[in-house]
């Protein structure tokens, strides 16, 4: 059986790791490299650092930040924020991403997806979505800008429009979880990780382990991600990662060193 995976998520405006609520950022948490270093030693299993401001500013990624973090992780590293052409993903990949995730411009663009996947290949190519609810119209609807503009696009069919065009992975966040730390979205998770054959990696509202338990069972996620219930001290990466384990969930432990 697969593992799951447990994802710190690195939310960076104006070079710190911020956090909010639904997207409407509120309190700086840190400094990003010290943030990857630490969930380095705390072992998670990936990172995520979002330049969660460069499209709405409209220029590109803070690739000085991003070479300083990459330096200090030795786990898989997936960079966005701002990426508007496969040559953006080339200049991530080289300055340390194992794995570029494209949301803005993919929904503006979605010949990004393709050329990226064909350069690099699919692995390389993360979809993240974000997603709100609309109630009027009764669906799941994809948000671009940092949550600031509607598409009119519905979720699922996105997200296996994307997986056609070549994204290896789909990351869904849903805005009205994100920040509030009342747990994750299940059933818009459940819904785009069965209707995908690519892993999907749930975002927005985890509070503690549980949260992320229900995600990875009853949401079908394959890894879950978080910042909030990590940057704040509340847990670490092992505690939820033992949590897991110990109800089923299919974790990859922390190497230990012989005494």
């Amino acid at each position: 059986m697969l593992t799951r995976r447990i994802i710190p998520c690195l939310d960076v405006s104006g070079g710190k790791v911020i956090r909010g609520v639904k997207f409407s950022a509120d309190r700086v948490v840190g400094d990003p490299v010290e943030l990857a270093a630490e969930y380095n030693r705390q072992g998670a299993d990936e990172l995520v650092f979002y330049d969660i401001t460069a499209s709405a500013e409209g220029r590109g990624l803070i690739m000085e930040v991003l070479e300083r973090a990459a330096g200090e992780v030795f786990i898989p590293l997936t960079v966005g924020g701002g990426v508007k052409s496969a040559d953006d993903v080339k200049a991530l990949l080289r300055a340390g991403a194992d794995k570029v995730s494209v949301n803005t411009q993919a929904v503006l663009d979605p010949a990004i997806i393709a050329d990226g996947a064909d350069r690099f290949g699919s692995q390389c190519i993360v979809l993240s979505m974000d997603v709100r609810w609309n109630g009027e119209r009764g669906y799941y609807e994809v948000v671009t800008h940092g949550g600031r503009r509607p598409t009119g696009m519905d979720a699922l069919e996105w997200a296996r429009r994307g997986v056609e065009l070549g994204a290896g992975e789909i990351v869904v966040n849903s805005i009205d979880a994100d920040g509030t730390r009342a747990g994750y979205e299940l059933t818009l998770t459940r819904l785009i990780a069965e209707a995908v054959p690519v892993p999907v990696v749930a975002s927005g509202g985890a509070n503690a382990p549980d949260d992320m338990y229900r995600v990875l069972t009853e949401g079908r996620a394959d890894a879950a991600l978080a910042a909030s219930m990590f940057h704040y001290g509340d847990f670490t990466v092992d505690q939820a990662k033992r949590y897991l384990a110990d109800r089923g969930v299919p974790m990859r432990q922390r190497a230990r060193v012989p005494a």
